[in-house]
């Protein structure tokens, strides 16, 4: 898209960010005509940058403390015969033209004495079809049995059921799709599930809706969280890391909200793989119609005899990975119409010289924004939160690759990590800047480790920067400022310019695109009714005022970074 964006009067002053007015914004397109979009009582990122709000905490809606769900739930419980599929889901290739079925069958083991099941001894069939009768197509895959190993005296290991992976090909764009799984020869078929494929690329094609959630967990509160997204029928659901939280028990099945306070001198970080299992099932009846995608939080990484970590999250999710030439399942990219989406992994290297930081390199250059305008990135822990918990902690990741995402002008990035909900204005490299991306954080899927609720910039919060490093997140890269407000320090004393807004509450996000230039972003929190949102937002692009310009990162350039912050 080419052209300029009109300011026309009566926008909202950014300090009016909590106003409800009415916006209209003309849009300028090819050949000079002017489209129009009606933004309604929602102010737009024009508007911007606005100023820092923080929403005091709502003591008497607030449930920090999250209850994980018991094996006893029947959400949770098997619900068919051992070997009919369970844990169905359906996750999306790099384009629209193929999906993925994935699913469950057999049970998982767990004790001293395990026998792995053989994971050719139930075939990997899908029926599908554009009818519901008959289910006239017919795709085959493959099968895996993993397990998860602990070489301590005590410990209980784990080997679970055959998870199958099938890859349905031929489809058409924006499509409903019914489907069963499993083993017809035993015979061992799933109920009919339907799915709807992503739009045709292009930059008038866009999913509907998109959910956005992080750090979902499987507690009461993920349950609320589950059941407002599935309200809002997104056409496809991002995760963006930590998902069942199996690394919070013991092997025994015993829990804590916090595993180092609890467990400080287990031999190794243990893990209860069952809760896999039964986050599987709970999620099976939401993500076997709306397709999943995933990328791995830290606790994903599991890790368990031999160094292997990650094992299970790369077993029971199906990944783009050969698609998108990542050949990862820590890292990959899709389309999905017209927004081209970046899966990074923050636990896996991500400096210049690199395997990731290559392909991400390879992968940007292949964008073409005439096809997919948007570009959004998302990872797991992020670069502009101002929560004490986690503080920049991904400092290291951001000087390595912010810059390369930047020159290639990334519209959103995605993250969660962090208990709570945050959004920033445009900004890159600590400073606002209007071709700078939009930084959302949306970690408060559920989960049962506390809701964060202190900031950094609260007096007497700002942490040791020592304590911000993590062992699977590279060095130390965390420095005090040395310019700007907060020059000297390693907080700000106040909320920082580049945070729009932040509220500690559960909930998940909804994504809707309009066109080449509009997306509705709207937060959706869960003590709200299901209609309302929190927080909301018109993100405009302006790619007249913020061309891409992939240039090589200046050795210098990167020196300053480092230095600087």
């Amino acid at each position: 898209m080419g052209g300029g964006m009109l300011r026309l009067p009566g926008m909202i002053h950014r300090a009016m960010v909590m106003h409800v007015v009415t916006v209209v914004v003309g849009v300028m397109v090819g050949g000079g005509s002017v489209r129009w979009a009606e933004a309604g009582d929602v102010p737009t990122t024009l508007e911007g940058p606005f100023e820092p709000v923080t929403v005091p905490l709502n003591q008497k809606a607030f449930r920090g403390n999250a209850v994980d769900l018991p094996d006893t739930d029947p959400r949770v419980r098997r619900k068919g015969p051992r070997f009919a599929p369970e844990q169905i889901s359906v996750s999306l290739s790099a384009s629209y033209g193929s999906v993925w079925i994935s699913w469950v069958t057999g049970e998982f083991q767990i004790g001293d004495n395990i026998k792995p099941l053989n994971p050719v001894s139930v075939k990997s069939v899908v029926y599908y079809g554009r009818l519901r009768y008959p289910l006239h197509r017919e795709a085959t895959g493959h099968s895996l049995v993993y397990n998860q190993l602990y070489p301590f005296e005590g410990l209980q290991n784990y080997t679970s059921g055959i998870i199958h992976h099938v890859r349905l090909t031929g489809l058409k764009p924006g499509t409903r799709y019914y489907y069963r799984c499993g083993d017809p020869s035993i015979p061992a078929m799933s109920d009919i599930h339907v799915f709807r494929t992503m739009p045709i690329s292009g930059p008038q094609s866009y999913p509907k809706r998109i959910a956005m959630v992080g750090d979902l967990g499987l507690t009461y509160n993920t349950t609320s969280t589950v059941c407002h997204m599935r309200n809002n029928q997104p056409d496809l659901v991002l995760l963006v890391g930590d998902v069942s939280y199996a690394n919070l028990y013991l092997t025994n099945g015993t829990g804590s909200d916090c595993y180092s306070c609890s467990f400080s001198q287990t031999p190794i970080h243990e893990t209860y793989q069952p809760r896999w299992d039964y986050w599987g099932r709970f999620m099976e009846p939401f993500v076997s119609e709306v397709p999943l995608m995933v990328i791995e939080g830290n606790h994903e990484i599991e890790k368990q005899a031999g160094n292997q970590t990650f094992v299970s999250y790369s077993s029971r999710f199906a990944f783009p990975s050969e698609d998108s030439e990542s050949f990862s399942t820590l890292y990959y990219s899709f389309d999905a119409g017209g927004i081209h989406f970046i899966m990074l992994g923050a636990y896996v290297s991500y400096n210049r010289s690199g395997a990731q930081y290559k392909w991400l390199e390879r992968d940007l250059a292949k964008v073409d924004r005439s096809v997919t305008p948007w570009l959004i990135a998302t990872w797991h822990a992020p670069w502009y939160s101002t929560y004490k918990a986690h503080y920049r902690e991904a400092e290291c990741m951001r000087v390595e690759m912010e810059e390369l995402l930047y020159s290639y002008g990334v519209d959103i990035v995605f993250n969660g990590h962090v208990h709570a909900y945050e959004r920033s204005n445009r900004v890159f490299n600590y400073s606002l800047d209007p071709c700078g991306p939009i930084h959302i954080m949306v970690g408060d899927g559920g989960n049962r480790e506390k809701m964060a609720i202190n900031h950094a910039d609260d007096p007497g919060h700002c942490p040791d920067p020592l304590d911000t490093l993590d062992e699977y997140m590279g060095g130390f890269c965390a420095f005090n400022f040395t310019t700007g407000p907060a020059a000297g320090k390693f907080c700000w004393d106040r909320q920082p310019e580049y945070s729009a807004y932040r509220e500690s509450s559960f909930g998940h996000g909804i994504l809707e695109v309009k066109n080449e230039t509009f997306a509705l972003w709207r937060w959706h929190r869960n003590q709200d009714l299901y209609d309302s949102a929190g927080d909301q937002i018109y993100i405009v692009r302006q790619p007249d005022k913020c061309p891409v310009r992939p240039l090589p990162m200046n050795p210098l350039r990167r020196h300053r970074l480092i230095r600087d912050f």
